[in-house]
C-alpha cells in the first residue's frame, strides 16, 4: 500500500523534511522521486547494511576517545592532517539519522537534513566533513568508479549544509575507507581491515540548483517520465503490459 503520511503538499506551509539521500533520488531518477515523495510509492528498500553499520559506530567511538582529549587521532599524523576531531554540543545530534545537520530552505520551504559520519576541524578553523566507507577489494581504492559520484554528492551535501548553519567549512574533506583484508590463512572469528584516508575537494554550488528543480518536479501534476539508466523504471515499464 502506498504510504499516507510525510507527503509533500504544495499547499502546506509547513516545512516538508527532505533528506540527502531523497536529493540523490531526484538527482538518479525524477519519476522515482515524485512517486516516492509525492504519492507515497517508495523503492522497494535493500537488507540493510548491518556489518558497514558496526564498522561505523566503531570508527565513531574510536575516534570519540581522541575528541575527548582534544587530540588529533593516530591516522591524522600518519596522513599528515593538521586537525583534531571537532567537539560540538549538537554532534550527536548530527550524526543522527531522521535527525542529523538540519536547514530550512526558504527558496522551497525544504527542510534539508542529512547525517554526517563525521566532523574535524583544522588548525585554520575550518570544519572537515568526514564519511566513512567500508568495503572489501582487492584493486586499489579510489572516487573515481562512476558510481562513487554519489559519495562526492554526499560529501558536498553534508560541507553545504554546514555552512548554511554558519560554520566555516574547508573544501576539503576525507573518506576514511576501511577494506576488510581476504589474505589472511583463516577468519578466526576476527575480522582485519586496512585503513586509509582519502580527500576530496567538494563544490557545492549545485545543491540549491538541485533543491529548486526538486520542488518545482513535486509541485508537477503528474510524474515525470523516468530515467533511461533507472533500472526500476525498466522493470515497471517491462511488467507494465503483463498487468
Amino acid at each position: 500500500m502506498p504510504r499516507t503520511r510525510r507527503l509533500f503538499d504544495q499547499k502546506s506551509k509547513e516545512p516538508f523534511k527532505l533528506s540527502r539521500s531523497k536529493i540523490e533520488l531526484f538527482l538518479q531518477c525524477p519519476r522515482c522521486f515524485y512517486l516516492d515523495r509525492r504519492l507515497g510509492i517508495g523503492r522497494v528498500p535493500g537488507p540493510p547494511f548491518t556489518l558497514n553499520n558496526a564498522v561505523d559506530h566503531l570508527l565513531k567511538k574510536e575516534f570519540d576517545i581522541h575528541r575527548a582529549k582534544g587530540k588529533p587521532h593516530p591516522l591524522m599524523r600518519k596522513y599528515k592532517i593538521d586537525a583534531v576531531p571537532f567537539a560540538h554540543d549538537d554532534l550527536d545530534k548530527w550524526r543522527t539519522n531522521f535527525t542529523g545537520v538540519q536547514y530550512l530552505h526558504k527558496k522551497t520551504n525544504f527542510l534539508v537534513t542529512g547525517a554526517v559520519d563525521d566532523v574535524w576541524k583544522g588548525k585554520d578553523g575550518k570544519l572537515i566533513v568526514v564519511d566513512y566507507k567500508a568495503t572489501a577489494i582487492e584493486k586499489e581504492i579510489s572516487l573515481d568508479d562512476e558510481w562513487k559520484q554519489a559519495y562526492k554528492r554526499q560529501m558536498e551535501i553534508y560541507q553545504w549544509l554546514l555552512r548554511q548553519r554558519g560554520f566555516k567549512v574547508s573544501r576539503r574533506g576525507y573518506f576514511v575507507y576501511v577494506n576488510g583484508r581476504k589474505d589472511r590463512a583463516a577468519f578466526d572469528g576476527q575480522l582485519e581491515f586496512a585503513v586509509q584516508i582519502i580527500p576530496y575537494y567538494g563544490s557545492d554550488k549545485w545543491v540549491d540548483g538541485a533543491l529548486q528543480d526538486a520542488h518545482a518536479c513535486l509541485c508537477k501534476k503528474r510524474a515525470p517520465k523516468g530515467s533511461e539508466n533507472c533500472e526500476w523504471c525498466i522493470y515497471r515499464k517491462a511488467t507494465h503490459s503483463y498487468e
